[in-house]
């Protein structure tokens, strides 16, 4: 068989990927968990993007109305320096998902690349990549992320680095495995043959093909990515003039709320980040739901059973 009959032969396999994203994409909005997740996730980025106008002016200005508990003028009260906790709880929420949503998506970016590249060319270039991830994952995460914090300069993009560079590695390791079964299928073989570029078939041929597998690991970046800033914020290792979810919990402890029994200056932050981590994962469960053939006809007997 000649190279253009093997490609003739792969053409409607080429429509498949399509046929199972916009599957996967019906199935995620048919899905109960899933919608509950997306419109949880919506609702906290609509109430990000509308803080300048729901609470105007700046949220870390004090004042004198310091340790009140919630009231009419503050729904969520305020905090030791005089603060309102709802706008330091809006405004932080800029942040907490910018840096949550960017983290999962370089980290996933950078993961799909070391995955791919080592599925692809195998051999030596498999086998540096594999001692590079391996490298990064027994190395301690926690002790790296409070090094690292540590010696650069603070801010954002200082937090977004640290947590891309300690959270790539374990989803690098799936997605190589994942991009290696492909690798062997007929259809890229096929398109090796006919002379495809590989970074081309790497991302058109194989990528396509591992869009539920991506799409776990991005939200289970994000989840990291917000998490991770919080802890980081808290044991003081951000950037404290940036208003987050994480530097609301630090200041929190600084001012001693948990000890003067001022619930209200920790909970809704600490909410907040319990409420996007349960979305995300509503929405990361369906997903596994749809994809994984145990949990699919498992979900199929339970709806037949009515």
């Amino acid at each position: 068989m000649t190279a253009i009959e093997i490609a003739t032969a792969t053409t409607p396999t080429a429509t498949a990927p399509t046929s199972r994203r916009r599957g996967l994409l019906r199935q995620l909005i048919d899905s109960k968990k899933a919608l509950a997740g997306l419109i949880l996730l919506a609702l906290f980025a609509l109430l990000a993007l509308l803080a300048p106008l729901l609470v105007p002016g700046d949220p870390s200005l004090i004042n004198s109305t310091g340790s009140q508990a919630p009231s009419a003028a503050h729904w969520l009260g305020t905090t030791a320096k005089g603060q309102d906790v709802l706008a330091l709880t809006l405004w932080g929420a800029r942040s907490s998902l910018f840096v949550g949503f960017t983290v999962g998506l370089v980290a996933t970016a950078v993961a799909i690349v070391v995955g791919l590249a080592a599925a692809y060319f195998g051999r030596v270039v498999d086998d540096a990549l594999t001692l590079v991830t391996n490298i990064f994952l027994l190395l301690p995460g926690l002790p790296l992320l409070i090094i690292l914090a540590a010696f650069l300069p603070p801010g954002t993009s200082t937090v977004i680095l640290v947590l891309v560079v300690t959270g790539w590695a374990g989803s690098a390791r799936v997605l190589r495995a994942q991009a290696k079964s492909i690798r062997g299928k007929d259809f890229v073989a096929a398109a090796v043959v006919t002379g495809e570029r590989p970074l081309r078939i790497m991302f058109r041929e194989i990528l396509p093909n591992m869009a539920s597998v991506v799409m776990t690991t991005l939200l289970g970046c994000v989840i990291f990515g917000i998490g991770a800033q919080a802890g980081l914020e808290f044991l003081g290792l951000g950037d404290s003039s940036v208003v987050s979810w994480g530097t609301n919990l630090y200041w929190a402890s600084n001012d001693g709320a948990l000890m003067t029994g001022a619930w209200w200056a920790f909970v809704p932050s600490g909410l907040c980040i319990a409420l996007v981590a349960f979305a995300i994962a509503l929405v990361n469960y369906a997903v596994d739901e749809i994809t994984n053939p145990r949990l699919r006809n498992r979900r199929a007997r339970r709806e037949r059973r009515g």
